[in-house]
């Protein structure tokens, strides 16, 4: 036994001699694997913030749960009082309860940046050969999948107690669309917030604290006509209201272009101003 072992070391040796070469070369960095892509990187960002809904399901509570409860209660609630029946403030109302729905969940993404820095997660992320802003876009693109899915949530309950889109699949597709293209850029707001505070409630405290009045104070509920002058100046001119009137009239069949243009263009500041910022404070960190 022995003298059989002794034997076939040098071979096992001679046979290991190629890889140890290569392992060599990587080390050396003469063979090194390609730098993968931005998209790439994003990408997988992505699929780890996915990775942690699997790990954490009640987080889904937000994007589902939660926008139920809105519909029902809001459309219960109000619509008699303010429409004359159910069935036709849920016409005006899912679209616009639908913007504030989703824009209020994008706050969560500047809590799970801040949740991650506070565990030092980031420090290995800055460390990786990669798209320095990767991690960030994959916080997003994965948020994205969660507006889907409450947007998804609220459509079915909306058709589930009346509501008829009268734009068919193609505007309710198209509102959807804008709705996800102007939340993917407003959550650049609460990635730089979670960048700068300490602690995952300050993140949550400040965002509410902008969320609630900028949706509540909007064309969401209730036609702005009905306001005093001096609100309706700040009504008109928010940029959720834009958003909902869009979206509202994308799924109702029509072209609204000014409040598209509006939507988009918000979306393109945000995007921008607080993107760069974003960026600047995590190279800082």
């Amino acid at each position: 036994m022995s003298t059989a072992t002794a034997k076939t070391e040098p071979e096992d040796v001679a046979l290991a001699a190629p890889d140890q070469e290569r392992l060599s070369a990587l080390l050396v960095g003469q063979d090194r694997p390609p730098r993968p892509s931005g998209l790439s990187a994003s990408l997988t960002f992505g699929w780890r913030a996915m990775l942690k809904i699997k790990h954490v399901p009640d987080q889904l509570f937000d994007v589902t749960a939660f926008p139920i409860m809105l519909v029902l209660m809001y459309t219960y609630l109000f619509g008699g009082a303010l429409a004359g029946s159910t069935e036709e403030y849920i016409q005006f109302l899912l679209p616009g309860i639908m913007v504030m729905s989703v824009v209020m969940i994008t706050m969560y993404t500047g809590v799970a940046v801040n949740t991650d820095i506070g565990k030092g997660v980031f420090d290995r992320f800055r460390t990786l050969p990669i798209w320095r802003p990767a991690p960030m876009v994959g916080y997003l693109l994965g948020d994205v999948l969660r507006y889907l899915l409450a947007s998804a949530v609220m459509l079915s309950i909306g058709m589930l107690i009346g509501f008829r889109p009268e734009g068919g699949v193609l505007g309710v597709l198209a509102g959807i669309a804008l709705l996800i293209v102007f939340s993917f850029a407003f959550s650049w707001i609460w990635t730089m917030f979670g960048l700068l505070l300490r602690s995952e409630k300050s993140v949550m405290g400040v965002s509410m604290m902008v969320i609630f009045p900028l949706t509540f104070l909007s064309n969401v509920f209730v036609d702005p006509k009905t306001m005093p002058g001096w609100l309706q100046a700040f009504v008109n001119n928010s940029p959720v209201t834009h958003l909902a009137t869009a979206v509202r009239e994308l799924m109702a069949g029509n072209w609204p272009a000014a409040d598209i243009a509006w939507s988009l263009g918000w979306a393109g500041v945000f995007l921008v101003v607080f993107g760069v910022v974003t960026m600047r404070l995590y190279n800082r960190k």
